[in-house]
């Protein structure tokens, strides 16, 4: 992969606008002018559009959802409507370093998916954990991200063509996007985890996940989620 393929950027918004504005223009100049930044909106209420809208740059497509999906329809929506040959995952409330989008294409050259490496921040971008591979003990394999995914959404880049694969999204999946985008890449393609940290992840108590945190789940629900996981990717690699 080179930088002459055109990227896009799927950022799922929903009432984002205290931190946005730092996550917009940490992505935006290392893009070029063909790239696009998708922004599906889930019904914001504050000044989450206002503040993107401000920047009138032509890379920055908005599209709005007319019901609420919640964190997987939201980024489902984005996938689908992203022309990009390459495709980052981004939240609204985190900060890309600036060797983000250089390594990750560097390592798409022989890869098909990448899962780079971020530093643990506070909501003052105050590094709580220098890695988050290493607080999460992130690593390939298949049985190790089945137990316990290491396929942080916000972390990932793939090539266009993992969209065959993952979409639609399982319409009753009980686990959040991300360890099915993991699942999928798993099974069927070449995968490259990147130790040098890319991002700033912002936890800030108001996040949508509990990620780089201790899971408040019971053990039946676990069970539960992963074996509907195996259930639904065996299903749909079977029928790819």
């Amino acid at each position: 992969m080179t930088k002459k393929n055109k990227i896009s950027v799927c950022i799922c918004t929903y009432n984002g606008g205290k931190y946005i504005r730092e996550q917009i223009s940490s992505i935006l100049p290392q893009l070029d002018e063909n790239d696009e930044v998708i922004i599906s909106d889930d019904g914001s209420t504050d000044n989450t559009l206002e503040i993107i809208e401000k920047y009138n740059d032509t890379r920055l497509k908005i599209f709005h959802n007319t019901n609420r999906k919640g964190v997987v329809g939201n980024f489902e929506n984005a996938l689908n409507v992203c022309s990009g040959d390459v495709i980052f995952l981004s939240d609204q409330d985190d900060v890309w370093l600036p060797n983000k989008v250089r390594l990750s294409l560097e390592g798409l050259r022989d890869y098909e998916v990448i899962v780079s490496n971020c530093k643990v921040v506070d909501e003052h971008l105050q590094v709580i954990h220098e890695s988050y591979f290493v607080l999460n003990n992130s690593k390939q394999g298949f049985f190790k991200n089945f137990y316990r995914s290491s396929y942080l959404g916000c972390c990932l880049a793939f090539r266009r063509e993992l969209l065959n694969d993952i979409l639609p999204f399982p319409k009753k999946l009980f686990l959040f996007h991300d360890w099915w985008i993991g699942f999928i890449a798993d099974a069927k393609y070449k995968v490259k985890f990147i130790d040098t940290p890319c991002m700033l992840f912002r936890r800030h108590g108001q996040n949508t996940s509990t990620t780089a945190g201790v899971s408040n789940q019971s053990l039946y629900k676990k069970i539960r989620d992963r074996f509907q996981l195996l259930y639904l990717g065996l299903t749909r690699l079977m029928n790819l």
